[in-house]
């Protein structure tokens, strides 16, 4: 399907094909512009995502553009010269990549200018005016994505820049829109007034705030699993569901990022959001339809079930070694880990505890959801010491979805064991690419679809959980235990999974299957 610009392949019409979304076709020219385009996340996951995109012939160069923002006075060329690295594939990278590579650059312009002054927006306005122009759009009919990769703090100053200097010039066809990246503020006054200068500005359906975990391959496939699916649909509730787990463990520290870390900590950089989202999309009811709107209201419904969180279910941890980055304040009470439980109260999940599990400088890297099932009643083969029934669906790496099941162990004992019904897409989907998260965000902006961004009243939700526990910490009132780097975190933090009732697994452990 031609998208007027830039191309936006259609979906499968088939009548088994559920998930299908017809996109109206739009008329007019495409211009993204990255702003902070000389940053890190736009070397690295912007302009990357846009790339593949370009690659796999979503993007139809023939009529888009991409223009490139920022205050560095650099010429196009040097711009494209710092992106070019990240979208090599390597040493080994054939004739005919690097050509597609040089292709892609091309369509990179660059404008320098200051983010709180007209001069380099108006400027930035006639060179996309200029494209369109050449592409003979109608005035009105042109499309203009603006991506904000860039520290929250200028948000208010850019989009005041971009509503009064560089919008769609009427109403008639084509749109502006506004992608912001996380964090969104630093508690629920924050993001409130940052949500109340940017809404002062852009309509609600033109603010796309995205959270790059909801673009996830098996995130996406939550929805699927739980509401395509008839025997889970009985299970999922609180008479079955013992507890839920959330996990994402890195096995490194900040590594640079130690001033920008500790502005935040653990909580705000990862739980608050990507892990929160996911808790979301396990606990929601079923959205009526597929429409955004219908899936982004049961995700607020969740959030406003969420009890205020106990000192007692939370349990926090700073690696040794982090104040020794110069960038991190000697005497910094920031988290590096954090374990806490949240609970629902609403008739499916009362008495379930969520765990969300966050750290750095762990012993391993990963991000899974781990949903553990009561142990059969009667048990007649005492094997409730082996461990109980679970769905674990890994995030990252080596996606999976696997069930752990108890089953006859092969041999003319009547013994039991524990093992997996796997779904490991690597060996499942061999040559399939599973696209980046930012990729996906973006092909959804692009098609204003929504339903992966977080919207104003689910931030605020969620704010309104975290806000009384970051105050706490940021007040000295709760403190972070030492743990040593390599390790699973600290030992006390296991002991809270153990008064929540996660039953461990002795003698299993799951094995991504070889190729």
């Amino acid at each position: 399907m031609e998208s007027g610009g830039w191309t936006i392949k259609k979906r499968s019409n088939s009548s088994n094909d559920s998930l299908s979304r017809e996109y109206v076709a739009e008329t007019g020219c495409l211009s993204i512009v990255v702003l902070g385009a000389s940053g890190d996340l736009a070397k690295k996951k912007t302009f990357p995502a846009l790339f593949n995109l370009y690659r796999q012939r979503f993007l139809n160069p023939d009529e888009g553009h991409i223009f490139g923002y920022a205050r560095t006075k650099i010429s196009d060329d040097e711009l494209r010269n710092r992106i070019r690295g990240n979208l090599v594939p390597g040493k080994g990278a054939s004739g005919e990549q690097l050509e597609e590579v040089s292709k892609f650059l091309q369509l990179i312009r660059y404008v320098s200018g200051s983010y709180d002054s007209e001069e380099g927006f108006r400027l930035l306005d006639k060179e996309i005016s200029k494209h369109e122009f050449s592409k003979n759009t109608k005035e009105g009919s042109s499309r203009r994505l603006f991506y904000l990769a860039l520290p929250p703090s200028v948000y208010p100053s850019v989009c005041k820049m971009i509503r009064n200097c560089c919008m769609n010039k009427s109403d008639l066809g084509g749109w502006t829109r506004i992608v912001v990246e996380k964090p969104f503020g630093k508690d629920l006054d924050s993001s409130e007034q940052l949500s109340a200068q940017i809404g002062e500005l852009f309509d609600e359906q033109q603010i796309y705030r995205i959270d790059h975990y909801l673009g996830k391959e098996l995130v996406q496939n939550l929805l699927v699993l739980r509401f395509a699916n008839r025997f889970f649909l009985p299970l999922w509730n609180r008479d079955n569901i013992d507890n839920v787990q959330i996990v994402f463990r890195e096995d490194f520290g900040t590594e640079g990022r130690g001033g920008y870390f500790d502005e935040y900590g653990i909580i705000r950089d990862i739980i608050q959001n990507h892990l929160l989202q996911i808790l979301c999309l396990i606990a929601m009811e079923k959205p009526i339809s597929l429409t955004p709107e219908h899936i982004r209201d049961e995700k607020v419904k969740v959030l406003q079930s969420v009890l205020p969180i106990k000192d007692e279910e939370v349990f926090l941890g700073q690696y040794d070694g982090y104040t020794d980055d110069p960038t991190v304040p000697d005497n910094s009470n920031t988290p590096t880990f954090a374990t806490m439980i949240l609970r629902i109260h609403n008739e499916r999940w009362e008495g379930v505890p969520f765990i969300l599990k966050a750290g750095k400088a762990l012993n391993s890297r990963k991000a899974e959801i781990r949903i553990q099932f009561k142990t059969v009643p009667g048990d007649i083969f005492k094997c409730q010491k082996q461990g109980r029934n679970e769905i674990v669906i890994r995030l990252q790496p080596s996606e999976a979805i696997y069930m752990k099941v108890t089953v006859k162990q092969p041999g003319l004992e009547m013994s039991t064991i524990q093992s997996e019904l796997d779904l490991s897409y690597q060996q499942r989907y061999q040559g399939v690419t599973i696209p980046e998260a930012y990729e996906r965000l973006i092909l959804d902006t692009i098609r204003g679809d929504q339903q992966h961004f977080v919207r104003r009243d689910e931030l605020k939700a969620a704010w309104e959980i975290f806000t009384p526990l970051l105050h706490r910490i940021d007040n000295g009132e709760v403190k972070p235990i030492p743990y040593r780097p390599g390790s699973r975190g600290p030992e006390e933090a296991d002991q809270l999974l153990e008064r929540a009732g996660y039953v461990l697994t002795h003698g299993y452990s799951w094995v991504p299957p070889t190729l």
